[in-house]
């Protein structure tokens, strides 16, 4: 082994975990993102920097494949991170082998009125309630036109306007789908998102089946259509969703979005509502990716999303019978070398 390389691994845990991450947590996490992204779409402006900061990036990544498509690594960077895909070069330079971008929505909406998102250091996690912010599938599909050579994966959710229901809401997602559907890998029906004022979601089997009929009927190129879900399902409830899914010709799973439950945190009166993310969603996240898979086979492809921050994190998501594997808070909170680091333990 070089000497020289386990130096380098402690200065840069030094210089982010106890430097530059104390100065970006002074400010609120909507501000710190901001920032992160700026630095991203600087190192991916002109495309040119890129592909050479990413072969430094890269540590002992193997490809893989899923749906017929070659990843050039299992760790990609989960929906929300680059909602408008405005930094896909610069992600691209980190070394991950693939980005699901969005959610994005037919309309822009503005989401939720500040403050929207909240670090729960004690428990490496955060507590978003955002409202599905999106700049439009409009702004967004210019930026999938020139996007990095890796797949690119888009997360597609109803406009969030609460008065947009029932058959609206389901023609608003099929305009989206119709739209990103020349210029991306996947798509990623965001299934636990409300699509109703009542909080209704399309988990709902009625409600599934009338929206993966549309979606069938969206003219465009094949893409692998898939479905992302709640870690709040009851057994019984996930089973059925996960039926009428297949059956309604979805082929894969992104296992879980954030969870509305807060299991055994070390931080006082976390903040409710909200999804919470990160290290304490681990556990019930590689549940549900072990029951989807029990209930799918090989040719569904399955990707794990919910406390990934370590190689260990990796490997039990690929042992429970995950494909690709995606992660957001436990990157937010180890930085920019985070794909370098936890590739190269995988």
């Amino acid at each position: 082994m070089n000497p020289a390389r386990p130096r380098r691994a402690i200065l840069q845990f030094v210089l982010y975990e106890r430097i530059v991450r104390p100065v970006l947590f002074l400010s609120d996490p909507e501000t710190a993102h901001a920032s992160a992204m700026g630095v991203l779409r600087a190192l991916g402006r002109g495309h040119g920097l890129a592909p050479a900061v990413r072969r430094r990036m890269i540590a002992d990544a193997r490809p893989a494949e899923a749906w017929g498509i070659r990843f050039p690594s299992r760790l990609g960077v989960a929906a929300g991170f680059d909602k408008d895909a405005t930094a896909l070069w610069g992600l691209y330079a980190l070394g991950f082998g693939f980005v699901e971008v969005g959610s994005v929505s037919a309309r822009p909406w503005p989401g939720n009125p500040r403050p929207r998102v909240f670090r729960l250091p004690a428990d490496r996690a955060l507590v978003n309630r955002m409202g599905l912010p999106s700049q439009g599938v409009a702004a967004v599909v210019p930026r999938l036109a020139s996007r990095p050579p890796f797949p690119v994966l888009v997360n597609v959710a109803k406009t969030a306007d609460p008065g947009l229901n029932g058959d609206a809401a389901v023609e608003d997602i099929c305009a989206t789908v119709a739209a990103v559907l020349p210029h991306c890998d996947a798509v990623v029906l965001n299934l636990s998102c409300p699509n109703t004022a009542d909080g209704r979601t399309f988990e709902d089997p009625a409600a599934l089946r009338e929206l993966l009929g549309a979606v069938r009927r969206v003219p465009g190129p094949p893409r692998p259509i898939a479905a992302k879900l709640s870690p709040d399902l009851a057994p019984d409830a996930l089973a059925a969703v996960v039926d009428e899914a297949v059956r309604g010709g979805v082929r894969g799973f992104v296992a879980t979005n954030t969870t509305r439950s807060r299991p055994g945190l070390a931080t006082p009166d976390p903040p409710s509502p909200g999804g919470l993310s990160g290290a304490p969603l681990r556990t019930t996240a590689v549940a549900t990716v072990r029951a989807i898979r029990g209930a799918c086979d090989r040719g569904c492809a399955v990707v794990g999303c919910g406390g990934v921050s370590g190689p260990d994190d990796v490997r039990e998501f690929l042992d429970a019978g995950a494909d690709l594997v995606e992660a957001y808070t436990g990157f937010i909170y180890r930085g920019p070398f985070f794909c370098r680091k936890v590739m190269k333990g995988v």
